[in-house]
């Protein structure tokens, strides 16, 4: 199975937010980045930088391409930076089994909180983490007067699985539509100036995301 499928299944992290509220006017508008691939993430500790970010460190077979550019808008790069820091450190919690885990709940605040908890304690549940290639791509962001930002964007899962720990096993599953995952999330820049995750919601099989 993919990574977040059937038995790990994706785990809508609030209703509150629905898609066509929470990107562009155009749910279908392409990426506002330069649409320039970013390196693929290696697996070495992602460095603390400003405001005490958590350093992330994930298992060496755990890669990402961010695959969003730069947008050439210093806020709005701020916004897709610290949603990359989210990701790596969700991905972190799942690898080392802590749905409590300091570096997620930085990058998170309200509905978005509680429903990572969820979601990271069901590959807990099932003694599992993600493994593979995964690759986030069709960024839009919006940047709102009253201090939040709205951001979209897709994830490819074709090349990214479940691993169970016990066994060691990693469920290699072949590629559906389902594979290709949007989301939409809203953020907003907290007191020490990190943009963090209010609320996300997901759908797979998105018309956006697919290939």
């Amino acid at each position: 199975m993919n990574r977040r499928p059937a038995l790990l299944t994706v785990l809508t992290l609030t209703v509150a937010l629905s898609l066509t509220a929470c990107g562009s006017d155009d749910s279908d508008a392409p990426a506002e980045g330069s649409g320039e691939a970013s390196e693929v993430q290696t697996p070495s500790p992602s460095a603390s930088a400003t405001s005490g970010r958590p350093v992330v460190e994930l298992p060496s077979d755990v890669t990402y391409v961010f695959d969003w550019g730069s947008t050439d808008d210093p806020v709005k790069d701020a916004v897709l930076n610290d949603a990359e820091q989210r990701i790596k450190a969700v991905d972190m919690a799942i690898a080392e089994q802590d749905p409590l885990h300091e570096a997620y709940r930085f990058y998170f605040e309200g509905t978005a909180a509680a429903g990572s908890q969820r979601y990271i304690q069901e590959f807990v549940d099932h003694k599992a983490r993600t493994t593979g290639v995964t690759r986030f791509y069709d960024a839009s962001v919006t940047v709102h007067e009253d201090g939040t930002a709205a951001l979209v964007y897709c994830e490819d899962q074709s090349k990214a699985f479940n691993k169970f720990l016990e066994t060691g096993k990693t469920d290699v599953t072949s590629v559906t539509k389902d594979s290709y995952v949007v989301y939409a999330s809203t953020l907003r820049k907290n007191a020490t100036g990190v943009w963090v995750t209010e609320r996300l919601t997901s759908q797979r099989g998105s018309d956006r995301c697919r290939p």
